[in-house]
């Protein structure tokens, strides 16, 4: 047998150990945030995607429907360093990212001192992030794609993992401002929270108004974290979810040879090679969570809309005939992934 041979079955093995570890670990995450967290299967799922593959996450609902506790979980059960930044129409960047102070020595010499920012979290909690001017929401770029900051010429690099979960209201409520498209181009999945159906809701009324309410269990610590993340990226893809990705992103695009003009017609601006980057490692990471070593096309079905939905815009004349993004990529899945 040849070393090469020798060095694929030892690489084999340790992926193996380190995927039994962390399928281990994701079930025991996912049971304790499901004690705290009741009918919201589907946004938990996604959650948990968006962070096992690297990336920060958007969640959109209205008030009212445990987003903000959902991250405070998250933050609990995967052992990170989180901090909450409720955002408001007067926040400024500094506020987020940090600012020089004068300091006076005992010599009597003055100095600035940089004053770190509740930004340097591990697991950062963008609370109600559209209500914030476009000024204070661009504060985060730099650090969602670089994981640094850059305060008065100088670089202060962000803790490792760093992910932000930001909340978002209804754009059609008052005191919102829409997010810019270079800044939701950064959240790897718009996570829609719907209302619970009725006998999750039923559940919340009975477990959440008593004296014993449920709390979120640390069930991994950030280097576990780190290394189920590491391991998505290791985890093999096929050919066909990879031109499957291809397919479905270029077809949502204006303009390519291979769009369906029917389709693309009513698409302003579509996604672009971000989009196809996070669907390969939000596969990836939803294939482990599932407990499989290697994506489908089902998961590209199921994450496509997630993935998509908030790098495409419509044209005024699609939204007065009523058609919506969701709809749009529905369509597209349904003829491109078969």
């Amino acid at each position: 047998m040849s070393a090469m041979q020798d060095n694929n079955m030892v690489r084999d093995a340790d992926i193996g150990k380190t995927a039994d570890a962390a399928l281990a670990h994701v079930a025991n995450a996912r049971k304790s945030i499901g004690a705290v967290i009741f009918g919201q299967e589907k946004v938990v799922e996604q959650a948990l995607v968006t962070l096992l593959a690297g990336g920060h996450g958007l969640l959109v609902g209205v008030p009212g429907l445990a987003k903000t506790k959902l991250v405070e979980a998250l933050g609990t059960v995967l052992g990170l360093d989180s901090r909450r930044v409720q955002f408001t129409p007067d926040l400024m960047p500094a506020d987020i990212l940090g600012s020089e102070i004068m300091d006076e020595g005992p010599d009597g010499k003055r100095a600035f001192r940089f004053v770190r920012g509740p930004i340097f979290a591990q697991l950062l909690m963008a609370d109600e992030i559209n209500r914030a001017s476009p000024r204070t929401q661009s504060a985060l770029l730099q650090s969602m794609q670089e994981y640094h900051v850059t305060v008065a010429g100088e670089r202060h690099d962000l803790p490792r993992p760093f992910h932000v979960l930001a909340t978002q209201n209804p754009l059609e409520q008052e005191g919102t401002y829409p997010l810019p498209e270079a800044q939701l181009d950064r959240f790897l999945m718009q996570i829609d929270v719907d209302y619970p159906d009725r006998a999750a809701e039923r559940r919340i009324l009975i477990e959440t108004t008593g004296d014993n309410e449920a709390v979120a269990t640390a069930a991994m610590t950030a280097d576990d974290l780190m290394a189920a993340q590491k391991l998505v990226r290791q985890l093999p893809i096929g050919d066909s979810v990879v031109d499957a990705i291809l397919d479905l992103v270029r077809a949502a695009r204006p303009g390519d040879a291979n769009a369906d003009s029917t389709i693309t017609r009513n698409i302003a601006w579509g996604p672009g090679p971000r989009a196809a980057q996070s669907l390969v490692l939000a596969t990836r990471a939803r294939a482990l969570i599932d407990g499989r070593l290697a994506p489908s096309i089902d998961d590209v079905r199921a994450l496509a809309e997630p993935v998509l939905k908030h790098r495409m815009a419509l044209t005024f004349a699609a939204r007065a005939d009523g058609e919506t993004i969701s709809g749009l990529i529905g369509r597209l899945a349904d003829k491109r992934l078969g």
